[in-house]
């Protein structure tokens, strides 16, 4: 039984036992004497040798999508891929495991999929090459900080943290170990929000004033009261909450944990970790951030505002965002010659004739993907960064933490990009992080 309060390696081994454990297990499985062409790469098959072994860190409803495929993955999810072997999949809830082992199994045609209840033990396999996390975000810092240190590659559902200090951790650490991180905000793998922001970027809608995002805004409430349930049988709830503060099981908190702050920023990181993300892209801001973020105030202001040093102001103004394009949850840029409003997935511009525009020599060009897992793919064999590595992912998730502070001080707080800390701000820099339950640190 694996000790959740422990962040030692599980079952009392070292790294280098579990190692030599998983060495010798291999060492013992029985090698057909006839092999199948496919196993050689023959017939436009991915021989073994290249495909990346990946293990899944949560496996519930986006994390099954991630497996087997879904709505946005627009391929059959990982197990869908020649290029890819799924051999392990981790979660807390033994139904939602079971589920995806199976799915897995049936996939490949055998019973090769392991199953884990602590991600450790699976992150202590050598044999894994990437991991993929959709958890909740209140362990999406500390998991991809562990898979870094164990030299795994990373796909990372957002949002990445539930702090700013969390994402900076997350940050330092993929860049100290030189893993391949990659965040999960698929629209910079859409070609409609690189489009919108290859105009933007070439001044084809003049001078850029204005970016004003359509998204939801904090968790709804602050503190978490719910009454205590029986925990499932199948549910370990204490690696559940995690690195989270302690709230007696309520099937209303797990099931809808984003509503309470404790465990996420609601839907200013939720979505918000999508749009922002395109707001920062179409700024020019991706290694950058605002200067100063102004909640309403019922006065001079009516929504939050964001303003950067290049002069640019950043709202959240959903009325705004439904009034003036065909999905209010999405974004638009307002230059001094026109705009572009970009949803999923689709664009509109004014002039009209700026949407069939093709980016030319000479122009900025952005990173382009046509598919979110097939460029991390890319980037674990090339080992160049992907479309949304560790440092635009903090930035991004930045921008929306500010955004919510400011909502809870009520007030405007000053933020320098640079050194990435509040200007003599004492009581929005506390709200930069939160203590960790114990044993969990960063």
């Amino acid at each position: 039984m694996i000790d959740p309060r422990s962040q030692e390696p599980p079952d009392g081994l070292s790294r280098r036992g579990l190692f030599q454990a998983a060495a010798a297990g291999a060492a013992a499985v029985f090698m057909p004497t006839v092999v199948p062409a496919s196993a050689l790469g023959r017939g436009g098959a991915v021989a073994p040798s290249n495909r990346i072994v990946m293990g899944h860190i949560g496996v519930g409803g986006q994390g099954m999508q991630h497996v087997v495929g879904g709505v946005w993955t627009q391929t059959g999810g990982m197990t869908g891929r020649d290029d890819v072997h799924v051999v392990a999949v981790c979660d807390v809830n033994r139904q939602r495991l079971e589920n995806a082992r199976d799915q897995v199994n049936q996939r490949y045609g055998d019973k090769g999929c392991s199953t884990y209840r602590d991600f450790r033990s699976l992150l202590a396999r050598p044999d894994i090459d990437a991991v993929l996390i959709a958890t909740g975000e209140r362990w999406h810092p500390l998991i991809s900080m562990y898979a870094a240190r164990a030299g795994k590659d990373i796909y990372c559902e957002k949002p990445l943290s539930v702090t700013i200090e969390e994402a900076l951790a997350v940050r330092r650490v993929v860049d100290r170990h030189g893993v391949i991180f990659q965040m999960g905000t698929q629209q910079r793998s859409s070609h409609a929000f690189r489009h919108a922001c290859e105009l933007v970027r070439n001044g084809h809608i003049g001078t850029l004033r204005e970016v004003v995002i359509g998204v939801g805004g904090p968790a709804g409430y602050k503190d978490c009261h719910l009454p205590e349930e029986p925990v499932p049988e199948y549910l370990d709830y204490d690696m559940w909450l995690g690195p989270a503060p302690w709230h007696p099981y309520n099937s209303s908190l797990v099931n809808g944990w984003m509503a309470w702050r404790d465990f996420s920023g609601g839907e200013m990181t939720n979505w918000g970790a999508h749009h922002f993300d395109i707001g920062q892209w179409g700024i020019g801001m991706d290694n950058s951030g605002p200067v100063e973020v102004r909640p309403p105030d019922g006065k001079e202001i009516n929504v939050l505002t964001y303003r950067y040093a290049n002069g640019v102001i950043m709202t959240r103004d959903t009325d705004r965002t439904y009034r003036e394009s065909p999905d209010g949850n999405g974004v638009i840029f307002v230059g001094t010659k026109g705009k572009v409003a970009v949803w999923r997935y689709d664009l509109k511009t004014w002039p009209e004739n700026l949407k069939k525009h093709v980016t030319g020599p000479g122009e900025v060009r952005l990173h382009s993907s046509d598919n979110h897992h097939s460029d991390f793919l890319d980037s674990v064999r090339t080992r160049r960064q992907p479309n949304c590595p560790a440092s635009v992912g903090a930035r991004s998730i930045t921008v929306g933490h500010l955004g919510n502070i400011a909502y809870e001080l009520n007030r405007p707080i000053q933020w320098d990009p640079q050194s990435e800390r509040f200007v003599n701000d004492p009581e929005a820099t506390r709200l930069m992080s939160r203590p960790m339950r114990a044993p969990w640190r960063l």
